[in-house]
């Protein structure tokens, strides 16, 4: 008999064309399902993760649910998918839950983070934007309150996406300085797609002075993509957390 089984897992999302599956594109949705796919020849191997990243998007917890049989125990199952998976991807946990748990619809927060480094340090390149540039960090901060609270995001979000509404809750959205890097934490029930990038990308027109911290505000209310700023790269951006009630 299948168990429901949820995985919480990390990756790094250089090389993958995001989490979900697509053609003729690396992702990290289809590497973990190809492996599954040895170890349970018999079964439908159909995973449901917690939310989609987009391609270059890394995750420091991430979590997926699929339907199994117990033939190993979670030590072995483990062990064994973390040996056949690319050092570039670690399965982190595995839980059983209640047969009607979801990994995507009973998440309550999710929380991300982006990175960014004024001076030219080798060790950060792959996993923050470089931006040599001054910026006033208190109007960046001022800026993100008018984020918080439940808004449509429509004018961060990436045009002619498949959702039915562009209503978000954040709960949570500040930079802080992180050694010798700048990062942005936002935290909220759900996310849009290129919705962080958009943010961060307004922010720092924020920061730089081109738009002044209550722009934000009209910013959203316009619901126009065109009027946010620009969305920054993937490779500063994490999936920092991801939290359910019975986790």
């Amino acid at each position: 008999m299948n168990k429901r089984l949820f995985f919480e897992c990390a990756y790094d999302g250089t090389a993958y064309s995001g989490w979900q599956k697509q053609p003729n594109a690396a992702t990290i949705q289809e590497t973990i399902e190809s492996c599954l796919a040895k170890l349970f020849p018999k079964n439908e191997i159909e995973t449901i993760g917690c939310g989609r990243t987009d391609a270059g998007v890394h995750a420091k917890q991430s979590f997926f649910h699929i339907d199994l049989p117990l033939i190993y125990s979670f030590d072995q199952l483990q062990y064994k998918l973390n040996n056949m998976l690319p050092s570039d991807i670690v399965i982190a946990n595995i839980h059983e839950v209640q047969p009607e748990s979801h990994a995507r619809f009973d998440a309550k927060k999710r929380s991300y983070e982006y990175f960014l480094h004024h001076k030219k340090l080798p060790f950060h390149f792959k996993y923050s934007l470089f931006f040599p540039r001054h910026l006033d960090v208190d109007k960046m901060n001022k800026g993100a309150l008018y984020l918080i609270g439940k808004h449509d995001f429509t004018s961060f979000s990436k045009l002619h996406t498949d959702v039915n509404n562009n209503f978000c809750e954040v709960y949570t959205a500040a930079w802080k300085k992180v050694g010798d890097q700048l990062c942005f934490e936002i935290s909220a029930n759900r996310f849009l797609r290129n919705m962080v990038r958009a943010i961060v990308g307004t922010l720092l027109e924020v920061g730089l002075g081109n738009i002044p911290p209550e722009q934000v505000k009209k910013i959203m209310q316009l619901k126009d993509r065109q009027e946010a700023g620009f969305s920054v790269p993937a490779k500063g951006l994490f999936l920092k957390s991801v939290e359910y009630d019975y986790l």
